[in-house]
């Protein structure tokens, strides 16, 4: 890794950087599990880092980030949503049967992170790879 500091275009990255970037911008959803929210800041700062250096990082990475803020954080707040109206309609018995609900919606954020880790070992295997319906909307 080399810093440019000439003002000329910068120094495209080697394919093995670039599989190696882009393996890490999906890995970041694991961040997730130990922050709760970094997962979407460390795929954002490799696109920033990236995106001039390699159109395949960048778009790696922008997925990423775009993913993980549909199905981490917008499966998280649909989770809680979801246990909140099963508490309160607990009152009431009807929520119990929202019980196997809520846990089916608890999983997504799970979901996302088995995902992200299957992008991340394709990227690195020199595979191009596509989150089912996020990436149609990244264009890089």
């Amino acid at each position: 890794m080399s810093v440019n500091l000439t003002g000329n275009s910068p120094q495209p990255l080697s394919e093995s950087d670039e599989r190696i970037w882009a393996m890490l911008a999906h890995l970041s959803v694991l961040l997730n599990l130990i922050t709760g929210l970094l997962g979407p800041v460390a795929a954002l700062i490799i696109y920033l880092a990236y995106k001039d250096r390699s159109r395949f990082v960048a778009y790696q990475a922008m997925q990423a980030f775009v993913f993980q803020l549909v199905w981490w954080v917008g499966g998280g707040v649909l989770t809680a949503v979801a246990w909140v109206v099963t508490g309160i309609l607990s009152a009431v018995l009807i929520g119990l049967l929202c019980i196997p609900f809520a846990g089916l919606i608890s999983l997504i954020p799970v979901a996302a992170i088995i995902y992200g880790i299957v992008g991340g070992i394709q990227v690195y295997q020199g595979q191009d790879f596509r989150y089912w319906l996020v990436g149609d909307w990244v264009k890089v």
